[in-house]
């Protein structure tokens, strides 16, 4: 029997699922951070009130460097999902973009944005 090149109409339509699911957490998550880095849901005078404690507003700014990491790490992430939607349109979703061959369906259903399989992430990262 051939091997299989790749995913069927229904077993992308799953991958689909998965990945809007994802991708609707995703979004939440990153709206819930820019409303937080932009004192979107604040009544409060955090950012007009001076304040004279250096460890707070050092805390503080570290806090939102960590938040603007993380909000550009969830955009990334959405647009690999957006990416993952693109190729299952066009019928190529869970091609190992190095080998050609399917990336098992585990895979996929925990990292759905991936491209690779884990041998080739784990030979790529060797060289």
């Amino acid at each position: 029997m051939a091997e299989k090149t790749r995913y069927t109409d229904e077993e992308l339509e799953e991958f689909r699922q998965i990945i809007n699911e994802k991708m609707a957490l995703a979004k939440r998550d990153y709206d819930q951070m820019m409303r937080v880095l932009t004192n979107q849901d604040s009544n409060d005078v955090d950012d007009t009130s001076p304040t004279y404690k250096a460890l707070e507003e050092g805390s503080a700014t570290q806090s939102k460097e960590e938040l603007i990491t993380m909000a550009a790490r969830q955009q990334k992430f959405i647009q690999g999902l957006k990416a993952a939607l693109v190729r299952i349109e066009n019928k190529t979703y869970g091609i190992d973009r190095i080998t050609g061959k399917l990336i098992p369906k585990e895979r996929l259903r925990a990292v759905p944005h991936a491209t690779l399989s884990v041998e080739s992430k784990l030979n790529q990262q060797k060289k």
